[in-house]
């Protein structure tokens, strides 16, 4: 039976990092990095919201054919409304798939913390984040991992696996454990 597998996490977490290194355990696995999809729209910057909602319909999509196929997706992404995380589990749900809803767990000292040191990043993604982050209006980190974590409250079927930052190993044998566990 093939696997959806949201990994959510605050910005900055390792949420991309560890989906590559989970994906590598089965083949033909898709990590839908839905900020990399964000970034093939043309001229997303002057509208990133209505990007940002266009790139989650396409990735939808993209699970949904992947998924059709009998093979995993794996999809990093930072979320603090349920919506997409909801979608996501009917997209597994009419594929035939398991749905895992994971969320990396760190402080907000830490995401924050996090987010600082990745500033100077050439991923193009790293700096999409910070553009977004230092734009007008925009809530701080510490913010956006507060409103993470209350919604991930709210939500018993979520599997919190606790991030250190450092350690990728460490958090990635943390992250098969605990989604091994609830398979």
């Amino acid at each position: 039976m093939p696997t959806v597998m949201l990994i959510n996490g605050a910005p900055a977490s390792g949420k991309s990092t560890l989906a590559r290194l989970l994906a590598q355990d089965r083949a033909m696995t898709l990590v839908l990095d839905v900020d990399t999809i964000r970034g093939f729209l043309t001229d997303w910057q002057e509208a990133p919201t209505a990007a940002g909602l266009a790139a989650r319909q396409l990735a939808l999509a993209m699970c949904e054919i992947h998924v059709s196929a009998g093979h995993d997706v794996i999809v990093p992404q930072f979320l603090q409304r349920a919506p997409f995380i909801d979608e996501l589990g009917a997209v597994a749900r009419r594929g035939g798939a398991r749905f895992q809803e994971v969320c990396l767990m760190s402080s907000a000292e830490q995401a924050a913390a996090q987010f600082a040191a990745r500033s100077q990043s050439r991923d193009p993604n790293h700096q999409a984040a910070q553009m977004l982050q230092s734009g007008p209006g925009a809530t701080a980190v510490g913010g956006l991992h507060e409103a993470m974590c209350d919604m991930v409250s709210r939500r018993p079927q979520t599997i919190c696996v606790r991030c250190v930052p450092g350690d990728v190993e460490g958090s990635l044998a943390r992250l098969r454990a605990a989604t091994r566990e609830t398979q």
